[in-house]
């Protein structure tokens, strides 16, 4: 998956369209993602010891992973996401890092 926990992304389909937030939880078993803010969902919840009350709470559903786009932390726009082999520095296995396709930055 491009989306990783504590990326910015742009939502670009669904109710959500054009919210953008934090991911907050990465489901990759699922190809879906948690991101704060977007589709709040209002949940009905029994009493527990930590809510004595219950009720009814809001809460951010999880997303598919296609709707949203990351967004650069250099050009703070919302783009592709390629990848590129870098050479490790200290001996290690290269790694691979993801690259903005609009700004060619890696990050």
């Amino acid at each position: 998956m491009n989306v990783h926990k504590n990326d910015m992304v742009l939502v670009i389909g669904g109710n959500s369209r054009g919210k953008s937030g934090k991911v907050l939880r990465v489901i990759p078993e699922k190809e879906r993602i948690l991101v704060e803010g977007v589709n709040i969902r209002k949940r009905h919840t029994k009493p527990t010891r930590q809510m004595p009350a219950g009720g009814i709470m809001e809460r951010e559903q999880s997303i598919h992973s296609s709707n949203v786009m990351v967004i650069c932390p250099k050009c703070n726009k919302a783009t592709r996401v390629g990848h590129a082999t870098v050479a490790a520095t200290t001996g290690g296995r290269k790694q691979k890092m993801r690259v903005c396709k609009s700004c060619k930055e890696m990050f």
